[in-house]
């Protein structure tokens, strides 16, 4: 799971291949594919929208947003 550092939007990045993006309250903001080539993640929404990110030390840049990833809580 990827998010902002407000926690307003968080990506989930699925080992199938699929992500989903939550905005806010709303669940399921944006849905589609990704896929990574090397340290670019090229996104894919089921709206057809496309966008282009890059993990660099830790850090998921994409488009305008900067997401970490979240901390796995015990």
């Amino acid at each position: 799971m990827w998010v902002t550092a407000d926690g307003h939007i968080r990506r989930e990045l699925r080992a199938d291949g699929r992500c989903d993006e939550a905005r806010g309250h709303r669940r399921s903001a944006s849905t589609g594919r990704y896929t990574v080539t090397g340290s670019q993640v090229d996104y894919v929404d089921d709206s057809g929208f496309t966008a282009t990110g890059d993990i660099r030390d830790g850090v998921l840049n994409d488009e305008h947003l900067v997401l970490h990833r979240e901390e796995k809580q015990a």
